[in-house]
């Protein structure tokens, strides 16, 4: 199961309290006061880690509670610090206020982290309280409550490349071929219910991340099929690789279906209608897919656009080696104008 929005209430432990107490032993007199403070209660944390790609293991329970201070005791003893509740969540997860609705932090690094809630500080002992004039202090503070907030998690995954396309397009197989990604496959639209992450080589010392998202349609933009809910997973992708189908089962024309989905892209987030792509013909063996190919770079050409048009075959194999080193070198050119920049 896949969950990339989640809300939780996290609470941060309660400070200790710190102690009333006197010192009375035999053949001291005067002992005078010896209670110790309270320890700090435990702090609420969110860190980013690569060992997790989806919010599911937070899901079994509502409240994430951290550990209170212990109260302090006699013979000035402090009590001890509780320690600190750290979450583990996946890189590319932001974490939101949910009642006043702004950004705590995007986790976008590897370890990065933010404290969501702070906890409680320690009472201080009767001992703090000595004074000249006070020799017998007789109160002690109680440890302050820990803070306490509903947040809201929002996982979009991190790839340097995203696959896009019709459903039955060919980017679970592609991803398949060319990483070590299992997504589910099958002869029917929509097979693919959450985005699927897979690290591709390009040889022994050159690799991308890729990320599968789940088929688009029209009106994905405005909430239609499964698309509406991972659009926001390619808003970190460097480059975009768009998949088209030559002979589409449903009877659309390959264009048309370019086209609609280009609209979406750029309907629900406009920087992404003109991030840079590569356009891909899949199914090569198939007798219409060189026509396609053809006609794809005749309009882009006639529509100024600089992209590249390439044709492969997940089947045979045919394309694969010129669309890694292609989608590569492009995301080289993006890193340096990037720097540059």
């Amino acid at each position: 199961m896949f969950v990339d929005e989640l809300e939780i209430e996290v609470e941060a432990g309660k400070g200790g309290d710190g102690c009333v107490s006197f010192r009375r032993e035999k053949y001291v007199p005067r002992g005078g006061p010896d209670g110790g403070d309270g320890g700090n209660g435990g702090s609420v944390i969110f860190c980013a880690s690569a060992n997790y790609n989806s919010l599911i293991h937070l899901t079994q329970q509502h409240l994430w509670k951290a550990e209170s201070g212990k109260s302090g005791s006699g013979a000035k003893r402090h009590g001890a610090g509780a320690d600190n509740l750290v979450l583990e969540v996946p890189v590319g997860t932001m974490v939101f206020d949910k009642k006043y609705g702004f950004l705590l932090k995007d986790l976008a690094a590897e370890k990065d982290e933010v404290i969501v809630c702070r906890g409680g500080s320690g009472g201080k002992g009767n001992v703090r309280f000595k004074s000249s004039t006070n020799r017998a202090p007789r109160q002690a503070e109680a440890g302050t409550a820990g803070e306490a907030r509903t947040v809201r998690l929002e996982l979009k995954m991190i790839a340097d490349v995203g696959l896009v396309g019709k459903p039955n397009a060919g980017k679970s197989t592609l991803l398949s071929v060319l990483s070590a990604a299992r997504p589910e496959i099958a002869a029917y639209p929509f097979t693919t219910k959450h985005p699927h992450l897979g690290l591709v080589h390009v040889d022994l010392d050159r690799a991308f991340l890729m990320a599968d998202i789940p088929g688009l349609i029209e009106g994905a933009s405005r909430g239609i099929g499964l698309g509406h809910d991972f659009l926001r997973h390619i808003q970190r992708s460097g480059l975009l690789v768009h998949l088209v189908e030559p002979a589409p089962a449903d009877g659309t024309q390959p264009w048309d279906n370019y086209v609609t989905v280009r609209k979406e892209l750029t309907d629900f987030d406009a920087e992404l209608g003109s991030r840079q792509e590569i356009v891909v013909i899949t199914k090569g063996d198939l007798p219409e897919a060189q026509g396609v190919q053809n006609d794809f770079a005749k309009k882009l050409r006639s529509a100024k656009l600089q992209h590249n048009v390439l044709l492969i075959s997940a089947a045979t194999g045919s394309g694969l080696k010129e669309l890694t080193e292609t989608t590569y070198r492009q995301l080289q050119r993006e890193n340096q104008s990037k720097t540059q920049w």
